[in-house]
C-alpha cells in the first residue's frame, strides 16, 4: 500500500507538475528550442501559481531546476543536467543546452525542480526529435505560424476595425488558440514562430516597463494548449516589430521600450540562445535533412531607419547578415532552400507601409538586388516563407522567387489583405503572380513536408486545408 501511494504521488507530480511544498509550479510548462541534429535548448520557468492573478500576471518564484533526458519514455538510463538557481534576474527562467545528441532520434525530457528548501521533484514529460541531418533522406514535417494577438483574442473587437471575425469561445479563452490544438494532431517535427508572438503595443494595455513587457509573455505562454503543444514540439523563434518594441519599430527613436530592451528580452523569454549569450546572432541556418536547408533572418536588430530614403545604403538585414546569407546560400547543396523571414519579400503588401522589403518607401532596393543576385549566382529552388501579414497567400515574384505567407494564428487578428493589381498595394501593375490568397479573413498556419517532394499546405485554425501545392 505504501509503494502504491508513492507511485500515485509520483504520477500526479509528473502529469500535472502541481504538487508542491513551497508553492512552486511550472505554470508555463516546458519547451525545447533550436533543435539541431546533435543539440537542443530546454527551458522552463518557476511560477508561484498556475493561473493569472488579479493583475493578469503569472508571477515567478525563486527555486532550483534542472532537466533529465533519455531516449526511453520511462527515463531508464536518464542523464541529468546541473541544477540552476531560478531568480528574478532571468525572470525565474531556467534554460540548458544539451549537446552530443544522436541525429534523427526521439528524446524525452522533464524538469526536476523545487523551492528554496525542498528536494527536487520531476515535472511532466516532454519530447523532441533531433534533426535527421545533411545525409539523411528522412522526410521532415514542420509548421509555421505568426501574429498571436492576445488581447484581440481575449477581448474581441476592442481596438479593432470590426473587419476581423470574432470566433473565440469561452473554452478557447480558457485553453488558448485553436490553431495549437489543430497543429498538435499533425505530428510535426518542429514549429517555427516567425514573430509577433506577443504585442507590446496593444491598445488594451500598452507595455513599456520591464514588468509590463514580461507580463505579455507570461499571459501568452500559460495557455494549456500552448503548454501541451510546446512540450511535444520543438520550436524556432524570430521576432518582429510587436515583440521588439512597437508597430513598424526600428532602432532610431528613444520611445520605450528601447531597442536594447526589446533585443535582450526576446533572448530572455524564448530558447533561442543559451542563457547569458549576448553574442550569438539570431539569424542562423540549419541543414534539416538531405533535401532541405532553412535560413532564419533577423529583421529588427540591424536595420537602417525606416524613414531613410531607399537605395544602396539602406538595409533591413545589415551588411554582416546579408553577406552571411549570400555566403551560406552559395555553399549549400540542399535541394530545397527556404528563407523564413519575419516580414514579406514578395507580397504584395499595403502601399502605405515602409518597414519591409516589399514597400515602395521601405527596403525594396535591397530585395530587388537580392533577387538579382539569386539569378546571377544560379541559386535554384529558393523560396521564402514569411509571417507578419495577417492573411495567407502564395505569390510568385517576377524573378521567379515564390513566397508563402502563413497568416495570423487567430481569427481575431486576420484581415483580407492585398492582391496583385490593387491600387492600394505595392504591386498596382500586377507584376506578381498569385496562385492563392485567402478569400476571407481567418486564422491559420502553414504546414510543410520536405522530402523528395516539397509540399506546402495553408490550413485554417481548425486544421482544414485551404490550399496545397507540391514541388
Amino acid at each position: 500500500m505504501k509503494c502504491s501511494s508513492c507511485l500515485l504521488a509520483l504520477i500526479l507530480i509528473g502529469v500535472a507538475g502541481r504538487i508542491h511544498g513551497d508553492d512552486v509550479y511550472l505554470g508555463q510548462g516546458m519547451m525545447s528550442g533550436e533543435v539541431t541534429d546533435t543539440t537542443v535548448l530546454l527551458q522552463t520557468r518557476l511560477t508561484a501559481a498556475t493561473a493569472l492573478n488579479d493583475q493578469g500576471d503569472l508571477p515567478g518564484t525563486t527555486g532550483f531546476a534542472g532537466f533529465q533526458w533519455s531516449t526511453d519514455e520511462g527515463f531508464r538510463n536518464a542523464q541529468s543536467t546541473t541544477t540552476q538557481h531560478a531568480t528574478a534576474a532571468t525572470d525565474f527562467i531556467v534554460r540548458t543546452e544539451l549537446t552530443n545528441l544522436h541525429p534523427g532520434t526521439r528524446y524525452y525530457y522533464r524538469a526536476v525542480y523545487a523551492g528554496e528548501t525542498e528536494a527536487l521533484r520531476p515535472g511532466p514529460t516532454g519530447t523532441f526529435k533531433t534533426l535527421p541531418g545533411a545525409r539523411s533522406p528522412e522526410t521532415v514535417r514542420f509548421l509555421v505560424g505568426s501574429c498571436m494577438n492576445y488581447n484581440k483574442f481575449m477581448h474581441g473587437k476592442l481596438g479593432q476595425s470590426g473587419k476581423s471575425p470574432i470566433t473565440a469561445t469561452a473554452e478557447d479563452k480558457r485553453l488558448g488558440y485553436p490553431s495549437f490544438a489543430a497543429m498538435q494532431g499533425l505530428n510535426a517535427d518542429f514549429f517555427v514562430g516567425t514573430g509577433d508572438i506577443v504585442y507590446y503595443d496593444n491598445k488594451f494595455r500598452p507595455a513599456e516597463t520591464l514588468a509590463e513587457l514580461r507580463l505579455c509573455w507570461h499571459e501568452q505562454f500559460r495557455f494549456p494548449r500552448l503548454i501541451e503543444f510546446l512540450q511535444h514540439v520543438p520550436a524556432y523563434w524570430s521576432k518582429d516589430d510587436h515583440d521588439f518594441r512597437f508597430n513598424e519599430a526600428d532602432n532610431s527613436s528613444q520611445r520605450r521600450p528601447l531597442p536594447r530592451t526589446g533585443i535582450d528580452l526576446f533572448r530572455e523569454q524564448l530558447p533561442i540562445v543559451p542563457v547569458g549569450n549576448q553574442d550569438r546572432p539570431t539569424y542562423r541556418t540549419y541543414r534539416v535533412n538531405k533535401h532541405l536547408q532553412l535560413w532564419f533572418s533577423e529583421g529588427r536588430d540591424h536595420r537602417s531607419p525606416n524613414a531613410m530614403a531607399d537605395g544602396p545604403g539602406k538595409s533591413l538585414w545589415g551588411r554582416t547578415q546579408k553577406e552571411w546569407l549570400q555566403r551560406t546560400l552559395k555553399a549549400s547543396d540542399a535541394r530545397w532552400k527556404i528563407l523564413i523571414t519575419p516580414t514579406p519579400m514578395v507580397g504584395p503588401d499595403s502601399a502605405k507601409k515602409s518597414d519591409n522589403h516589399t514597400n515602395l518607401n521601405g527596403f525594396r532596393h535591397e530585395a530587388d538586388t537580392f533577387f538579382d543576385w539569386l539569378q546571377q549566382n544560379q541559386i535554384t529552388n529558393f523560396m521564402t516563407v514569411c509571417g507578419d501579414r495577417h492573411w495567407q497567400y502564395h505569390s510568385i515574384h517576377p524573378s521567379g522567387v515564390e513566397e508563402f505567407a502563413c497568416g495570423a494564428l487567430n481569427d481575431e487578428n486576420s484581415v483580407i489583405g492585398y492582391a496583385p493589381g490593387d491600387p492600394r498595394s505595392t504591386d498596382p501593375e500586377a507584376l506578381i503572380k498569385q496562385p492563392f490568397k485567402s478569400p476571407e479573413p481567418g486564422g491559420g498556419f502553414l504546414f510543410i513536408t520536405a522530402g523528395e517532394e516539397l509540399v506546402f499546405e495553408l490550413r485554417d485554425d481548425h486544421g482544414k486545408t485551404a490550399y496545397r501545392v507540391v514541388k
